[in-house]
């Protein structure tokens, strides 16, 4: 996608609309009397939160929001002591390579 250049008084303006396009994909280089100053670009999915990107995936329909029947509660962690878990694993991996 070819990048958009835009005025830095054309940006103010039309802010929404410029943010609108940057969230579909568009890249805005920004221009003070003709010379290019900045570029507003989209954040890269993997960086937003991940309550974000599930929403986003909602959003496009990829996925479906919990509809509140029939979903099963996870039940808490099984408390440890400290280093516990760790030589847990140790010794799975001790007894995975025998």
């Amino acid at each position: 996608m070819q990048p958009i250049t835009v005025g830095v008084r054309d940006a103010k303006i039309n802010l929404s609309k410029l943010l609108k396009m940057v969230q579909q994909g568009s890249e805005i280089i920004l221009t003070d009397r003709g010379r290019p100053v900045g570029k507003i670009v989209p954040i890269k999915t993997e960086s937003l939160p991940l309550l974000v990107r599930i929403k986003h995936l909602e959003d496009q329909g990829v996925i479906e929001p919990p509809s509140g029947k029939g979903q099963k509660k996870i039940p808490p962690p099984i408390p440890l002591l400290k280093s516990m878990a760790q030589r847990f694993l140790q010794e799975d991996r001790e007894d995975a390579e025998r």
